[in-house]
């Protein structure tokens, strides 16, 4: 009774605010298990996100037990004749509002109540591990954490990952997910043998690649406008123990970028003869290298730029891992010690460390950790996120690294090249041209500390300068985790791409409710005359 009593409470409002057409008792009579809440604090949480940069004001936050509750909520929103969109939510970490809505409903898909104080008590399903097919099925708002931990039950993990693992599947399939395995497995968008999809009709439909292949290729990357990620289908490996993590610095971009770009022209050769992961990063601060992701440096061996003969006041650090077993440990040495052979990085610039696997792939949410203690990680993320094409990486360089940042930054800057034949040019991604790209990743806090450098109007008219250098150089770039805010502008990101996605969701979501975070689409509401056609 007390379900029935907040939901119709919670419906009630929707009609009042946006003139809901439907009988509060004929949602009641669907049978959602989850719960429709208008809880402050449920509001507040949903209306802001890792960015800190938007808030929304959503009406409601539905915290689902099912993929059935969410198809229902979808149903009701696409047969209202009224202002009723909907965005998918995980673990809130998007930058600029993507997750959010205002007049509408939040589905809370990660940490959800679950079904907490209902009479049934249900709860998203838990992770199924498969060990035998090697594959995991997984709740869309499941965190990535979360998965590692069920499979690594069974000696298993999925191949591809994020740095940070506190992200939700379906987040992070709606993007791409990339971190340093991309290079040789792809990214976890290439990983996923099928999903459950809710449809912006309020369809739970099932694709893969031989069942409803149009949707399932959509949705991979499809920044949720075709539909909500409610199961996933997820490849995996055997787990290794342990991993060889090492750091190397070199002076001269060439060098950097020569290196990187050999190391991921490997993914063919046997295992013992490539590293595992590939990433890099550029050091552009004066003095020691101290932002949260060199924690890795010892500071009983501090490192100084001016030491180093940096070109241009500029430092890049290549990172690259080899996982092992404890068994293997002793091959291990030799494998690592024959391809560093092959690099050309200052010689007394090696360091090395030794942790477990989980430890290895869990080590941001250590910083975020120390962040958090110290206030720093509840601040704006004025983020910026670009892949560039191989051809224009020694321009971007030029201009961006040693121009535009100068010698000040406020956050890591991640650089490292992928190869183009590991993603699947039938998911809704756009990425450069070309055969090897580069991810460039300027992950900066926005501080209220009087330092006019690390301001939040600083760091923003810094990314502008950095598009419009862009933009007058030919670098032509894409931007990952894209954020634009006309339809102009988003179809000049697709290019060539643009009819099949504007198609897709003509097919999938004809009303345009999903995810107007994004600002792609502008809902459509026709009158109840009009109805008959849908």
């Amino acid at each position: 009774m007390a379900t029935k009593l907040l939901l119709t409470f919670a419906i009630c409002r929707l009609i009042v605010t946006v003139g809901l057409t439907l009988d509060p008792t004929e949602l009641l009579r669907l049978g959602v298990d989850g719960q429709l809440s208008v809880d402050p604090t449920d509001l507040e949480t949903a209306s802001l996100d890792f960015g800190l940069l938007t808030r929304a004001e959503p009406l409601a936050v539905l915290h689902p037990s099912s993929a059935q509750d969410i198809a229902q909520l979808v149903k009701a929103a696409y047969g209202s004749n009224h202002m009723f969109t909907l965005s998918a939510r995980g673990h809130g970490h998007s930058i600029n509002g993507q997750a959010q809505t205002t007049n509408g409903v939040v589905i809370q898909m990660s940490g959800s109540k679950g079904g907490r104080g209902l009479a049934s008590g249900r709860k998203p399903p838990q992770p199924r591990v498969w060990a035998r097919e090697r594959y995991v099925d997984v709740w869309g708002g499941e965190l990535w954490i979360d998965v590692l931990m069920s499979t690594l039950e069974y000696g298993l993990a999925p191949k591809s990952w994020t740095d940070y693992l506190y992200l939700s599947v379906g987040g992070t399939l709606s993007n791409a997910g990339i971190s340093g395995q991309a290079f040789n497995h792809g990214p976890q968008i290439s990983n996923v043998y099928e999903l459950d999809v809710v449809t912006g009709k309020g369809e739970l439909l099932t694709c893969s690649e031989e069942q409803n292949s149009e949707l399932f290729h959509a949705v991979l990357g499809g920044l949720g406008q075709f539909g909500i990620i409610t199961r996933a289908r997820i490849s995996l490996e055997p787990a290794p123990q342990r991993v060889r993590w090492i750091r190397v610095l070199y002076s001269k971009f060439s060098d950097f970028t020569r290196d990187q770009e050999y190391l991921i022209s490997l993914p063919a050769q046997p295992a013992s003869q490539k590293f595992d992961y590939v990433e890099g990063f550029v050091i552009v601060d004066q003095g020691l290298i101290n932002n949260w992701r060199s924690s890795f440096f010892s500071p009983r061996n501090p490192v100084k730029i001016s030491s180093l003969g940096a070109d241009g006041g500029v430092l890049y650090c290549l990172e690259i891992t080899k996982n092992y077993h404890e068994s293997t440990a002793d091959a291990t040495d030799q494998e690592v010690e024959s391809l560093l052979k092959k690099l050309n990085f200052i010689p007394t610039s090696v360091f090395t460390t030794d942790l477990l696997y989980v430890d290895f792939l869990d080590r941001v949410h250590k910083a975020e950790l120390k962040l958090r203690s110290k206030g720093l990680w509840e601040v704006p993320h004025p983020w910026l996120n670009l892949f560039v094409p191989k051809s224009k990486i020694a321009d971007f360089d030029k201009g961006v690294f040693k121009g535009i940042l100068g010698n000040k930054t406020s956050g890591p800057i991640l650089i490292y090249p992928m190869n183009k034949n590991k993603w699947d040019h039938r998911s809704s991604v756009v990425t450069p041209d070309e055969d090897v790209f580069y991810l460039v990743a300027l992950l900066r806090s926005a501080l209220d500390n009087g330092e006019e450098t690390q301001s939040l109007e600083y760091l923003n008219n810094q990314n502008r300068q950095i598009l419009r250098f862009c933009d007058d150089a030919g670098i032509n770039v894409k931007q990952y985790l894209p954020h634009y805010t006309t339809q102009e502008e988003w179809m000049h990101h697709f290019g060539n791409n643009w009819d099949r996605f504007y198609q897709m969701k003509m097919e999938f979501d004809p009303r345009h409710i999903l995810a107007t975070g994004q600002q792609i689409f502008t809902p459509t509401f026709p009158s109840s005359s009009n109805m008959a056609s849908w």
